[in-house]
């Protein structure tokens, strides 16, 4: 009886840690899409990661500014070394280690949808005005 007892506390402890550990703060999204723009020498450089799928999933950047976005890849041999942009008609391989620029000009306000080839692992670029 006072095993089950025991398991129960600490299976609940257990449960309820990885539930508080799970869930994301208010701060935790917005300081992710600060940290993976930058503004050098006049255009702004969205980095990416590809592995699994790309991260951040989701970036924020201005409109009017010509734009990179850089993806790095580091043993990536899933789907996500394949980028495709449809709406910008861009299909780039990517090595499986290393770094890839794609120039996606000046963009306009809206939302630009990227996935890997299979479309199993999408990200998203939001362009602000």
């Amino acid at each position: 009886m006072k095993e089950t007892i025991i398991s129960i506390i600490v299976a609940s402890v257990l449960i309820g840690g990885a539930f508080v550990l799970s869930k994301e703060g208010p701060e935790s999204g917005t300081e992710a899409l600060r940290n993976n723009v930058t503004v050098v020498d006049g255009k702004q450089i969205i980095e990416i990661t590809a592995k699994g799928g790309y991260q951040p999933r989701k970036s924020v950047v201005k409109a009017g500014i010509p734009t990179i976005l850089r993806i790095n890849t580091m043993g990536t041999f899933d789907c996500s070394s394949s980028v495709r942009i449809p709406s910008m008609n861009i299909s780039q391989n990517l090595p499986p280690s290393g770094v890839t620029d794609i120039d996606l000009k000046t963009l306009s306000a809206g939302v630009l949808n990227g996935t890997c080839s299979m479309g199993m692992y999408p990200f998203e670029i939001e362009v602000k005005g």
